[in-house]
Formats: C-alpha cells, structure tokens, sequence
C-alpha cells in the first residue's frame, strides 16, 4: 500500500512539471518574437504633438518586445503587448531643437567633406572643416571678470612686437590668429607682427602667406622664413632679434586674443622690466572651435619634468579684488608670454642649445624665478588657444627632444635636485644633452639662486620624493583641492531618459557587452524596456547609457566609454526632421546610423547625415 502512495505521489509530481512547463512555453512562444520581424516594411510610424502630451501611434498596431511581462516569482507585471497601454507608453518624442543642423559648422554633408576632416586631423591634429567655416574674423566672448572690463590703463605703456613662429600651420587658423592680434590691439601699442615660418614643408604654406601678407597688410606684419628647420626654440630667438617694440610677446600660430587683452600686460611690464606676465589661456576646442573661460590656475610641474596645471594656494582669492590681481606662478606652459625685450636679451634668451620643442618652457621658468625676476598670470588678459590632443611633427631626425632638453635644464639649474628626475628617467644618464657650459656661465653671471631656494621660496607645495607621510600631506593640503568624485559616481544633471530606436524597425541600440564594459561597440539589438537600452541625457549633452558609461564617437564606430566632461566626441544633439530624429554629434559632424541593412547585432556606424537611410531614430520616452 505505501508503494502505490509512493507511486501515485510521483506521478503527481511529474503531471505538475509537465503543466508547468507548458506554462512556461506558452508564455515564451506568445510573448516572445520571431527575429524575422525585427525589421519590417510594414510598420508606419506617425507622431503627433497633441498640445503638451507626445502621442505614439500605430496604423498596425504592431509594437516591440517588452521586458516586464510576467515573472513567475512575483506574478503579472505590466503586461502590454499589443495594446494600447504599451503603445502610449512607447511614445516616440520629437525633441526640441534650437537650430537646423545645416547651421552646424564642422557639419559633414560629402565625401570630400570627410576626407578634408580626415587630413586635417592627420596633419593638424584639429578640426579644419570647422576652422575654415569659421573664417578669418569671428566674435569671441568676452571671458574677462566684471571688475577687469572697469579697469583703466595708462595710454602711456611700451609698444609690442608680437612673434608668432609656425611650421606647416593651417592656412585659415594662422590667418585667424593674425587678424585677431590687428583687430582687438590698439594701434599705438602694436609695433609688429613678426611672423617667421621655421622651414615648413607644407606644400604651396610659404607662397600663400607670403602673397596674402604682401596683399592685404601693412608693413606691421612682416614674413620670414628661415633657411633650414630651426624648431620652436631657435625660431623664437630668430624672431626676437628681428624685433624692434619695447616689449617681445611670443604667440603661437593657433590662437585667438580676446578683448583688451595686451593692456593689462604691458602694464605690469611698466612696473617692473622683470616681471614676466603669463594671460589666462582660455581653451579653443580643437573638435568644434568652440572657445570657453579657463579657471584660474597656476603652473607646476612634475619630477619628469612634465609642466601641469595646478590649483592655486588656499586664501589666494579670498575677495572678488583678487581674481584681477597678478597671481605668482612657479612656471608657466610657454606658448603664450610677455617680457622686456631688453631683459629677455639680459637674461639670455632661450637655451640655444635645445632642439625643436620640449621643456623651454620650464628652463626659461626656472631662470626667471632663479635669478631675480618674477613670473605673473595676469587674470584680465585672455588669449584662447587650440589646445590639440597631440603635436602633429616630431623632430626631423626622430630625436627625442624632449628627454635632451629636460636633460639640459635638470644638469643647468636643479643642482642635486636632479637625481629626482634620473630616479624617473634611469634612461637619461647616458643620454646625450649636448654642450651646457655656456648656460653654466650665464647662470653664474646672473647671480642666480639655488634650485633649493626656488623649492622652499617659489613653489613649497611641490611634493618631493623624499618626503615623508606628513610632510606630503602638509604640502598636499596647502593647494585648494576640488572634492574628488569617481567618475561613474559623479552626480550628472539629466534632462530625459529614452531609448533610440532605429526609424521603421523594432532595434534599439545598447552596448555589444556589458554595459559596465568600457569600449564597447554599439549595435542594434529588439527593443526590450530594460535599463540596457536606455539613454540617459545630461544637460551637457552626453548621452549615458544605463546611467554608466557614455557614448563616444571618437572613432567611426561609436563605443561607451568614460564621461570625461568636455563635450567633443561626447557632445550629442538631438535633431528633429518631420516625423524622426537624426542623434549628431558635433565633434565628429556625422549622424548616428548603420552603414548596412538594419539587422539584429548590426554595428552602429557613424554616417554622412545626408544619407537616405540608416540614420534616422525614433526617441522612445522611458521617463
């Protein structure tokens, strides 16, 4: 008798599996769909503003896949397939969009157009579609504190030669920055513009300037070239000693001054023929050509002899008065600098012997503060500049500049202090540096400091490897610090969540891996309402997939990757066309699409946003 119990209890068991999983296939089979429809001809997508309400609607009422139909844990959730619930709730939302995308100026609209992006990135390591779009004039804002603009200066202040040394400098972006000195600089106080090409070898640069200089400007502006490649450094004393104003202001060629932006320097000149005063470098992006406000930062460096940018001492600016006050620098980043020409010559110059580019910078830095002059940021002086990801030449015989040059300024001026930077560049003592006994006897002749003194007189904060726990936190906290946050831990402002699905199919984009995966590719995948699908926009225009990571188009195949901030290859607009979107991004000047017919897994591209097909999307609301 207990064995047919057993028997009978068995079967039961095996009768309530079998209807349990014929539930579950139910379920599956009913609810889920056939990859063959994920693309269709048939579906016909309309939107409607109906006042403030965005309504989806469907001629054949086919919807997508949803993810929150049934959990067999917590019962029935959501469950909308087909109806008119999920089709409201799969809204498509036309975004707004303040102007039409042909106003976009780094806008690719042909081949031709992408193949000149293409080289000019290559070559110039900026955007030259937009630089060119831009032209040779453009207003700029006006980045200036308010108490700057009410400042009055002296009519009575030295005159300026401006030196700008370029080699193979974009055309249109060297123009710019010419005609951006003669424009916003009083006449009286612009001596010249001494312009002096170092040997480029860009084909037809030479013939084209020159004729355009000897077209269109007076003789303020004045053209050489020299007879071999001099670098940087040999340029800009070449430069120098073809200069006749009272004060040398060395620029580069890929820069824009702003408003009243020599006044503030030559003033501080007057005071002092050794003050040797820095403006406030406001940011070009090198992308878009976008020009934005730099904070007020001072100049460091590392022990590789790296320049940085810092945080400056805490109570440095305790009252509105002393964001227009000189702020003292330890170095400077070189590019952009004022000082006596007679005291330049007094002080030796540049080091003539250092080769083409790299750590004149921080030797010249070093030499002023040494040797008994002053090294100033002047905060109501802004010049932008192109800050580029990379230097598009190196030096002509492959050297590396770099390690030479630092090498001469650690055996010149940093006395026992240099062993720091061996301890970073083991590599460096066998080296060659070159000849510095020249630079030893200037350096003698000047009555110059120890390197020590500049440590415990000019930069204290500077951390050195020799210090212990306390002493580095000391230094550490005597800098203002920014609150630190993790990246993925940031609080973003976000201004709409939605998933981008493609125009008159049932794909979605997300990530090819995991959406905490940095790098990954993005591809087309069937609409299912879950969090890996959707986008999260900030008001910076990033979109952030799931919340993590954002979408990058820094190559032609976008990926997730960290949200770093500053717009370029992250910076999406959304722009609306009658019945869809077209998702652009404004580095690149392409639109969001697939190069191929739309499929399951196809890889998301970035497309010339005058294609036909491919490229428009649908912004399925998830708010």
């Amino acid at each position: 008798m207990s064995n047919i119990k057993r028997y009978y209890s068995f079967l039961l068991g095996i009768i309530a599996a079998s209807v349990t999983w014929s539930v579950v296939l139910y379920f599956y089979i009913r609810l889920g769909n056939d990859t063959s429809m994920y693309v269709s001809s048939q579906v016909n997508y309309s939107v409607q503003n109906t006042n403030e309400n965005q309504v989806y609607n469907s001629q054949n009422n086919e919807i997508h896949p949803y993810e929150d139909v049934l959990s067999f844990f917590y019962g029935k959730k959501k469950l909308y397939k087909n109806s008119e619930n999920l089709i409201h709730h799969l809204r498509a939302v036309i975004p707004d969009s303040s102007k039409d995308l042909e106003s976009e100026l780094g806008l690719v609209k042909s081949i031709q157009d992408r193949r000149k992006r293409d080289e000019g990135y290559k070559n110039f390591a900026f955007n030259i579609l937009v630089s060119d779009a831009i032209g040779i004039h453009r207003e700029l804002p006006d980045t200036r504190h308010n108490l700057c603009k009410k400042k009055k200066y002296s009519k009575n202040l030295p005159t300026a030669s401006v030196i700008i040394c370029f080699y193979n400098e974009h055309f249109t972006t060297l123009l710019r920055s010419i005609y951006s000195v003669l424009e916003r600089t009083p006449s009286y106080l612009l001596k010249e513009i001494i312009l002096v090409n170092d040997f480029s070898d860009l084909a037809g640069l030479h013939r084209n300037i020159s004729n355009y200089v000897n077209t269109n400007f007076t003789d303020k502006v004045k053209l050489f070239k020299s007879k071999k490649r001099l670098g940087l450094i040999r340029a800009r004393i070449f430069g120098s000693r073809k200069a006749s104003g009272d004060v040398l202001v060395f620029l580069d060629s890929h820069i824009e001054v702003n408003v009243n932006w020599l006044q503030p320097l030559l003033s501080r000149i007057v005071d002092s023929k050794k003050n040797v005063v820095v403006p406030i470098i406001d940011i070009i992006n090198a992308d878009t050509f976008k020009y934005s406000s730099s904070p007020l930062v001072r100049g460091g460096f590392n022990w590789g002899l790296h320049f940085k940018w810092e945080n400056l001492p805490k109570s440095t600016l305790k009252s509105n008065e002393d964001f227009v006050k000189p702020i003292l620098s330890p170095t400077m980043a070189g590019g952009l600098f004022a000082i006596n020409r007679a005291y330049f010559k007094e002080l030796g110059e540049y080091d003539n012997g250092m080769n083409i580019w790299g750590g004149e910078n921080l030797e010249i830095s070093f030499r002023i503060w040494m040797c008994g002059g002053n090294l100033e940021l002047i905060p109501c002086s802004r010049v932008g500049h192109v800050f580029r990801k990379r230097r598009p030449y190196g030096s002509p015989n492959g050297e590396d500049t770099m390690m030479r040059n630092s090498l001469r300024v650690a055996n010149v001026w940093m006395d026992d202090y240099k062993e720091f930077f061996y301890k970073q560049h083991p590599e460096g003592k066998t080296f060659p540096f070159g000849d510095i006994s020249d630079r030893l006897k200037l350096r003698k002749k000047l009555h110059c400091h120890s390197f020590e003194w500049y440590l415990q007189n000019i930069y204290p904060e500077l951390i050195l490897p020799s210090d212990n726990e306390q002493k580095s936190k000391i230094k550490w906290n005597a800098l203002e610090q920014q609150k630190f946050q993790p990246w993925h831990l940031r609080k973003r402002n976000y201004t709409a969540q939605f998933q981008l699905r493609l125009f008159n199919t049932s794909l979605c984009v997300t990530s090819e891996r995991d959406v905490k995966h940095k790098g990954s590719p993005l591809i087309l995948s069937p609409c299912l309402r879950r969090k890996t699908q959707v986008w999260y926009q900030t008001d910076k225009n990033e979109l952030v997939l799931a919340g993590l990571l954002c979408m990058d188009a820094s190559t032609p195949y976008p990926k997730i990757g960290k949200c770093h901030e500053m717009g370029e290859s992250q910076e999406w607009l959304l722009k609306k066309t009658k019945k869809n979107t077209l998702v652009y991004n404004v580095a690149a000047g392409t639109c969001l699409g697939v190069s191929e017919t739309p499929s399951f897994q196809s890889m998301v591209s970035m497309e010339l946003c005058s294609k036909k097909t491919g490229i428009r999307w649908e912004i399925i609301s998830t708010a």
